[in-house]
């Protein structure tokens, strides 16, 4: 009898326990369901300004893009920026390495972090061309992430204007 009632109990303690909900696990945003740098990418790429500024590169600066590019490609997302942060320190007025940023911080899913940075970029960049696409793309792309259709919109009209187009030559 006594044998019995201890089978008892322990079948009600596992049922018990069996019962209890899983602890609450840290959720992170699911990736969205296309690539959103190539899609900032790419608008800079379609965005052909009759201006486009393009600044002279220091070469440190220049080696240092170069090698966060191969981390990014390689998923080092976190040694990618870290050697952006170091151009930054040689070139601190460049909103193209700030725009990069960005794109990194979007490939780590930091979206707050990727717009405040393509904001950043936005303002000190040349308002035009291909820059400007990447930055407003970068701001469409986040306010999408965050639900504010508002917001994605007047991103989109914003980069409407990056577009400056050159005289008509007939």
């Amino acid at each position: 009898m006594l044998r019995l009632r201890y089978c008892a109990i322990t079948a009600a303690a596992l049922v018990a326990a069996c019962s209890q909900p899983a602890p609450p696990q840290a959720t992170r945003p699911s990736p969205p369901a296309y690539d959103i740098v190539a899609q900032i990418r790419a608008a800079g790429e379609r965005e052909k300004s009759a201006i486009e500024v393009a600044p002279l590169r220091d070469p440190g600066v220049q080696g240092l893009e170069k090698a966060a590019m191969d981390d990014e490609r390689a998923g080092k997302y976190d040694d990618a920026d870290a050697k952006l942060q170091q151009a930054l320190k040689l070139a601190p007025e460049a909103p193209e390495l700030i725009q990069d940023r960005a794109e990194i911080a979007v490939r780590k899913q930091d979206f707050a972090s990727a717009e405040k940075l393509a904001k950043q970029s936005f303002e000190m960049g040349p308002k035009s061309g291909s820059l400007c696409a990447r930055n407003q793309q970068t701001i469409y792309e986040m306010r999408m992430q965050a639900g504010d259709q508002a917001g994605a919109m007047a991103a989109r009209t914003e980069l409407g204007k990056c577009h400056i187009a050159g005289p008509n030559r007939f």
